[in-house]
């Protein structure tokens, strides 16, 4: 017969519990995990060790912990696991399969190839940010991206920094800050994180004047209430809602009409900003900035994020007057793009020159025009393997569902898609049936983003584009669930 498993130390018995005297010294630990040091350096190591021997002292004292526990190869395990959680990133790859494309908790757009590319390169070494290869000496960093925007959107000057609320932010303060900026009360709106436009105009300096109703603002709201103390007229352009029924507002062309008449500068601020119309793709249009511009608006400010599909970025094209005012002012140097998104942009902006290709090559574009028809066939021969996976508990179905693009951008349209919905095979217990399945989702090595709604999980397909990436993880998902 052979004999019991000795513990680290007292000769306790591997069966039964142990006290906190058993535990080894957090020396002796290291000394039995040399390998894990020279891997990762006595800092980390040290201090995980340390904390895992706190923890398990204080199981001890309660007499929780198990002699087995207490053996040096379960602790070499256990100090090499904590290692390893230590190291891993927070910040994950996972798979949107929320039916929301552009979706604001994942990242927002996915850059293109041709952004990614470059950027090992640029970023491993120098590169002329803010150097001027021609003359030799120092250069701006706006002079990377403002010719490829000025090009695209018919912009005198352009200028971009480190998202759209601070575009916003930055262009009030330098055209408005301690005067007027006169913005409809329809437009008053309030975006994720609770960024509310009246907030803004405090933070930047400017006196809020709001004219019209929450419903209905006409051209003569906009006319009364200009006076000598007006620095600014401001046009929002409401992406996150719709207003619908009895409602009136005044385009663009007809308040750019009336700044000018008045001597006052017109800022449109976009969000979204798509610069290409997304109606030739059979998608619901929205206003893009060369149209502003076209229409009279003075400065135009739009995500690099959302419908753009690059890096996030805040970019303000306009009439150059303006665009000096906003690029003096000392708040832009806070703002400034650093130069990692400003590569990334460039190059996104770069696949613009080539529209006709931009289904192709942006990968934002590519999942908003994705097949019906291909997306079904991919729901329809995933079904049985995720029924296989999930087993007798639950119901599997290749289902029509509806998306929508995301991130505040036409918030009441819908994208037909298709996908796979799971419900509890028993009525009873659904929502805990639900829940442990988004959990063990979660919980795998790249992570599944589902939704839950009218007692299902609903996987919207629309932004799998390799199907292996969701059915390669099935044996793991199987395992969890058992």
């Amino acid at each position: 017969m052979a004999a019991p498993q000795e513990s680290v130390v007292h000769g306790s018995k591997a069966t039964g519990k142990v006290a906190p005297k058993d535990l080894p010294s957090t020396d002796k630990l290291l000394r039995h995990c040399v390998a894990l040091v020279d891997a990762h350096g006595h800092t980390l190591v040290a201090g995980q060790a340390r904390a895992l021997l706190d923890g398990l002292r204080a199981l001890a004292v309660a007499g929780e912990l198990t002699a087995q526990a207490a053996q040096i190869e379960s602790l070499a395990e256990a100090l090499s696991e904590r290692v390893q959680a230590k190291l891993a990133p927070r910040m994950r790859s996972v798979l949107n399969l929320t039916g929301t494309v552009i979706h604001t908790n994942l990242g927002r757009s996915l850059l293109a190839d041709a952004a990614l590319q470059p950027l090992i390169e640029l970023m491993s070494g120098p590169n002329n940010l803010e150097f001027d290869l021609a003359t030799g000496g120092r250069g701006d960093r706006d002079s990377i991206v403002e010719g490829l925007l000025c090009e695209l959107t018919g912009a005198e000057a352009a200028t971009v920094v480190n998202n759209n609320a601070a575009a916003v932010l930055l262009s009030i303060a330098a055209l408005a800050g301690g005067r007027e900026a006169i913005v409809s009360r329809g437009e008053l709106v309030e975006i994720g994180g609770a960024f509310r436009m009246p907030d803004v105009m405090a933070a930047a300096g400017a006196m809020l004047v709001e004219v019209g109703t929450t419903n209905r603002t006409h051209a003569r709201d906009y006319e009364n209430a200009i006076n000598p103390k007006t620095a600014l007229l401001m046009k929002v352009h409401t992406s996150n809602y719709e207003v619908q029924g009895f409602t009136a507002a005044v385009s663009e062309a007809e308040l750019a009409a009336i700044a000018k008449a008045r001597g006052v500068p017109l800022f449109t601020d976009l969000g979204s900003g798509a610069l290409v119309d997304l109606a030739q793709w059979g998608l619901p249009r929205e206003p893009m900035p060369q149209e502003m511009l076209a229409a009279g608006c003075d400065v135009v400010s739009f995500s690099g994020d959302k419908l753009l599909g690059g890096p996030q970025a805040g970019l303000i094209v306009g009439r150059r007057e303006h665009l000096q005012k906003i690029r003096k002012h000392p708040m832009k140097r806070a703002l400034r793009m650093s130069k990692l998104p400003l590569a990334a942009l460039e190059a996104t902006l770069r696949l613009y020159l080539q529209p006709e290709k931009l289904t192709e090559t942006l990968p934002t574009l590519r999942l908003l025009t994705r097949p019906l028809a291909v997306i079904e066939a991919q729901a329809h021969t995933l079904a049985p393997l995720l029924q296989g996976a999930v087993g007798e508990r639950y119901v599997v179905a290749a289902s029509p569902m509806q998306g929508q693009i995301g991130s505040g951008s036409l918030p009441v349209e819908r994208l037909p898609s298709f996908g796979l919905t799971v419900a509890p095979a028993s009525t009873r217990g659904q929502g805990r049936a639900l829940d442990a399945l988004a959990e063990s989702l979660r919980s795998l090595p790249r992570p599944v983003i589902a939704r839950i709604a009218e007692d299902k999980l609903w996987l919207d397909l629309r932004c799998l584009e390799d199907p292996r990436h969701l059915s390669d993880q099935f044996p793991e998902l199987m395992e969890s669930l058992a």
